[in-house]
């Protein structure tokens, strides 16, 4: 007879889920953002090459030489709260195709202010130019995005590791299109019209996140506010290794072809030396991310320094060919190890909603270092001299030094109180 109560169903077996998809590491979007920072820097070494030298031919004065050079940097200063507003109100993709409209317009700009031998449009039309500057100098935070969170001090690394395109592109593009026209490089400035116009494509094809939902009308934006996140000592130390190095670089590579000039050099060993210095800059882009993940990010920034003081060692010891390459390539390599730290570093201070303002914070701060070192370096190299410009690096690279020295230790002594807190108590 059937029980009124029925037997309970055996368990049914678990059903498998489905394998979880491997973290994106290196894919298409990083390849082709890594092209991108490629095609920038080719824009920014042919400036840093020949808008000195263009600005001697032109300006009233020589001491005022790189006031273009000083100008473009001056102009991504002061576009970083604009670049930073539009990165928010529209996404990645968006601004910074905004930026590479401005790049081949501003082009235009200082090939005809060449052409018309007229120095203060030449300075305007530089100042223009570094709205596109400012947005090339986010492809480094937007990498970190487009990849594994586990991955993102090798994502950085990749993708400034594609500005060895400019290193081999820039100085070569200066040399093959300084005589394109009896105008001294104005073909150089209508190269690069075209070479931003290559970034866009390459631009086009990749997908970035969509934006972050904007906050509504009268309620405050997320996360902390700048003053908050300033008050952090790693945040503050990443902005200034970023600044300062950068700063110690621009002083050095914006001057090199000046006082090579004075010391009897052509334009062609001028582009040798800046080859060989943004090669020092990209290369070790590949490697950079392994060292930091596997030896810390402060040991890699350490060691920059060091070799920021190498480039001045070898710098003040004579004014031969080799003297210049080997000085600017130890730079090169040096401003790699620091600047790529300094990002790395600063991404563990700000929260995801934080990002535009932290990094626009960022990037004025190393802008304005810039804006300071291109006038500088174009004053002390022409009333001073390449040694006094090189002993006067010293300084900020001491800085840094000690800066980054200062918290290792703290963050030592951090790890030796925790270690002391967790041990059992007698």
């Amino acid at each position: 007879m059937r029980s009124g109560v029925d037997p309970i169903p055996p368990e049914a077996p678990p059903v498998p889920s489905p394998p979880s998809p491997p973290p994106v590491t290196v894919n298409k979007n990083l390849w082709l953002l890594a092209l991108c920072q490629g095609l920038f820097l080719t824009n920014n070494v042919v400036f840093i090459a020949i808008n000195g030298l263009v600005g001697l031919q032109l300006s009233p004065f020589g001491w005022m030489a790189t006031l273009p050079v000083m100008g473009y940097v001056v102009g991504a200063a002061l576009s970083t709260p604009l670049v930073a507003r539009t990165q928010a109100r529209w996404g990645r993709q968006a601004s910074f195709q905004i930026g590479l409209a401005v790049a081949i317009a501003s082009c235009a700009l200082c090939a005809w202010a060449a052409f018309s031998a007229n120095f203060w449009l030449l300075c305007a039309a530089t100042l223009l130019a570094g709205y596109y500057s400012a947005n090339g100098s986010l492809y480094r935070f937007a990498a970190a995005e487009l990849t594994a969170p586990d991955y993102r001090e090798k994502a950085v690394s990749l993708v400034l590791a594609g500005g060895l395109l400019g290193a081999v592109a820039g100085p070569n593009l200066a040399s093959a299109t300084r005589t394109l026209f009896p105008v001294p490089f104005a073909g150089a400035y209508m190269a690069l019209m075209g070479v931003a116009l290559l970034s866009m494509l390459c631009m086009a094809a990749i997908r970035f996140e969509p934006a972050a939902p904007r906050a509504a009308a009268g309620q405050a934006p997320a996360g902390r506010p700048l003053a908050e996140l300033m008050r952090q000592p790693v945040f503050v130390i990443s902005i200034l290794a970023a600044a300062l190095s950068y700063g110690v670089m621009n002083l050095l590579m914006a001057a090199t072809p000046l006082a090579m000039q004075v010391c009897g050099f052509d334009f062609n060993a001028s582009a040798l030396v800046l080859e060989w210095h943004v090669i020092g800059m990209f290369a070790p882009g590949f490697v950079t991310g392994h060292l930091i993940k596997r030896l810390g990010v402060l040991p890699v920034m350490g060691a920059g320094v060091l070799l920021n003081f190498a480039c001045v060692a070898v710098a003040l010891m004579g004014i031969a060919l080799h003297h210049f390459g080997i000085a600017l390539f130890l730079l090169g390599v040096g401003w790699n190890f620091l600047f790529t730290g300094a990002t790395t570093l600063s991404m563990t201070a700000y929260r995801p909603e934080e990002k535009d303002r932290a990094q626009a914070a960022i990037n004025f701060c190393v802008f304005g270092t810039l804006a300071m070192s291109s006038f500088a370096s174009g004053v002390l190299v022409t009333t001073q001299g390449w040694a006094l410009l090189n002993a006067g690096s010293l300084v900020p690279i001491v800085v840094t030094g000690l800066a980054l020295a200062w918290l290792a230790v703290q963050r030592r002594r951090a790890a030796r109180a925790g270690r002391l807190g967790s041990a059992p108590q007698p």
